[in-house]
């Protein structure tokens, strides 16, 4: 009986969990290097099923989802969006924690 199991192994089985996935890829997303994060979804998208399954799932060509999550990669919003549905999640925005205002004086002005 196996005792012990690599990272590569730990990991698959904690992305399958869409919480510990959304902490994945929120942690991937602070690091603010796109590659970091192209890296991370794709990690998910093999824990949650795999590429073949994210392209039945996604209506993408298997090949174009390796280009897309490749380190080079630069997908655009609606293959993300879909990524992340197939995956199990979804793209959301937050303030951060000290919002920046606008001045007066950076504000468009309508007029009547």
């Amino acid at each position: 009986m196996k005792q012990t199991m690599s990272h590569d192994e730990f990991m698959r089985d904690r992305l399958a969990d869409a919480e510990f996935a959304a902490g994945y890829l929120r942690a991937a997303m602070e690091d603010g290097e796109p590659a970091v994060l192209l890296l991370a979804l794709r990690r998910v998208a093999e824990a949650r099923g795999g590429m073949a399954k994210l392209a039945r799932e996604t209506g993408l060509a298997r090949e174009a989802l390796y280009r897309t999550l490749s380190k080079g990669g630069n997908p655009r919003l609606t293959s993300l969006r879909a990524i992340l549905n197939a995956s199990g999640l979804r793209l959301t925005v937050e303030p951060t924690d000290a919002p920046k205002r606008r001045s007066k004086s950076n504000r468009t002005r309508v007029a009547a």
